[in-house]
């Protein structure tokens, strides 16, 4: 289990480290504008592919079930991950697709970023991690191994969420914070004093 809490530890490290401005300022400086247009397609291709070391351990470290939830409640549960994952491509889609999986920088320069307040994002600033999570905790099977990643990977959306809110409020300014101030973050309908 402590492989599989380092791997997970080091990952999301490198990850944030990789989508900090900070680093990202830095790369533009050392290798200038024509390599940061290939940026987010290589970070996105260098996350999906470093995390699944994390996956590999999740699956192959000895591991111990927890509980498996009888069926009908679990075909309701798999139901459930189902529209998760339709949701999330829905948010996707409705930023801008390419720019997201870092293709369109390859051939056109990157256009000034537009706060995207249609769609799922009426009802919540964060679609793409309320699905994400909606789709971990809605599985039928739980065992240690698993209870640990889902464990890691919300703290890393929770943590995630509050510094990409300091960036969208550097970024948009009173735009994001007015859009903020009547958006809930993660969970439609439920607010907190300021919704911060």
């Amino acid at each position: 289990m402590l492989y599989l809490v380092l791997a997970i530890a080091l990952w999301g490290l490198v990850h944030s480290v990789l989508a900090s401005l900070r680093f990202k300022a830095s790369l533009r400086r050392t290798l200038g504008e024509r390599f940061m247009r290939s940026y987010r397609l290589l970070y996105n291709l260098f996350a999906v592919i470093s995390f699944a070391l994390v996956l590999y351990l999740m699956f192959t470290l000895p591991d111990q079930e927890l509980y498996q939830v009888p069926p009908p409640w679990s075909y309701l549960m798999l139901a459930g991950q189902g529209l998760a994952v339709v949701f999330l491509l829905l948010a996707v889609l409705q930023t801008d697709l390419l720019s997201f999986a870092g293709l369109r920088q390859l051939v056109e320069e990157e256009k000034q970023a537009e706060l995207v307040r249609h769609g799922l994002y009426r009802f919540v600033r964060h679609p793409l991690y309320t699905f994400s999570l909606l789709f971990l905790w809605l599985s039928p099977r739980m065992s240690v191994n698993t209870l640990m990643v889902y464990l890691a990977l919300t703290a890393y959306v929770l943590v995630g969420a509050f510094f990409e809110e300091r960036k969208l409020l550097r970024e948009f300014g009173k735009e994001y914070a007015d859009y903020r101030a009547i958006t809930p973050m993660l969970i439609p309908g439920l607010k907190f004093r300021g919704n911060k």
